[in-house]
């Protein structure tokens, strides 16, 4: 039975370009998404985004919030609490200031397109109400790129809660693909007092999930996300409550996973290294769609042969 696992159709096209040498692989942009926790009945949920179908990448695909860095998040005046920069550099294998800017964009992004913001007055408090026409005033000047974070942080008095993160994982998008990030995943609680709502221009609807829930629709090809969504979700069902999840994320090997393919034949083979779930192996012949795979290999679903990237920045 097929799952819900997308890839675009012009990956077999472009990894042949790549090893002939006629595209040179970009410089992946850094990019930082977030697994928003909150405890229900039955376990620990996470808070979803699907991509809207009209997007020109991932068009339908379910994955968190998060995007990429902006220049501005590098700045030295963001108000900050929580493990200093030296120590998150440590954590996510970059120098300080990049690390700022990673977690800069995960409290930022997680604002813009959901509403909720992991900061407060002080290093041992929260906001509990971001709703109102102010905060939403704030919300589409830091979208719109009108207002840093430091600025915003700044002007209400705020600092942003580093300690209510946790590093979880780190992918690359592949060598072959145009857009490429660096994005690393972090997990969060849901702040008391606080509620999600869709932010996000790019998303036509929010859920709140458990993973065990989210993987079996992947499984059954109900659910169409690409390899690090699938990934982390699974990695997260063996928790049964969100402080065990993020009690878990000290230990997380942050080391990158970058997508690998090679030629075997008439094969293209297609793999994660550490992730065997999500090797292909394409016929490599020019003409074949992508769907075409060998014998005894598992296709992939048509309704997920769409256009785009891999990795969870914009």
């Amino acid at each position: 039975m097929p799952n819900g696992q997308w890839y675009p159709p012009e990956w077999p096209e472009r990894i042949r370009a790549l090893a002939a040498g006629a595209i040179v692989a970009v410089t992946p942009r850094r990019a930082a998404t977030v697994l928003l926790l909150r405890d229900e009945p039955g376990g620990p949920a996470v808070h979803m985004l699907r991509r809207r179908t009209s997007m020109a990448f991932a068009a339908g695909a379910y994955a968190y919030p998060g995007g990429g860095v902006d220049p501005r998040d590098d700045g030295p005046l963001v108000r900050w609490a929580g493990p200093d920069r030296a120590e998150w550099g440590r954590r996510l294998g970059v120098d300080a200031a990049s690390a700022r800017a990673v977690v800069c964009a995960a409290v930022r992004e997680t604002y813009e397109e959901t509403g909720v913001l992991l900061a407060g007055e002080t290093a041992r408090t929260v906001v509990d109400d971001t709703t109102g026409d102010d905060w939403e005033a704030d919300r589409a000047a830091l979208v719109d790129r009108e207002l840093s974070f430091a600025d915003f942080l700044d002007r209400r008095g705020l600092v942003l809660r580093s300690d209510l993160l946790g590093a979880w994982a780190r992918w690359i998008t592949p060598e072959f693909e145009p857009r490429r990030y660096d994005t690393w995943f972090f997990v969060a609680a849901l702040p008391t007092g606080q509620r999600t709502r869709n932010a996000s221009s790019e998303a036509d609807r929010t859920v709140w999930i458990r993973p065990a829930d989210a993987t079996e629709a992947y499984d059954r090809g109900e659910l169409l996300m690409m390899p690090p969504t699938i990934s982390t979700l699974r990695q997260l069902r063996p928790y049964g409550t969100v402080a065990e999840a993020l009690a878990a994320a000290a230990g997380r090997d942050l080391a990158p996973v970058l997508a690998t393919a090679r030629l075997e034949g008439e094969e293209l083979v297609l793999s994660w290294p550490g992730h065997d779930e999500f090797t292909r192996r394409v016929d490599a012949t020019p003409s074949a769609p992508f769907g075409d795979v060998a014998p005894g290999r598992t296709a992939v679903p048509r309704s997920s042969r769409t256009a785009g990237h891999l990795g969870e920045g914009r």
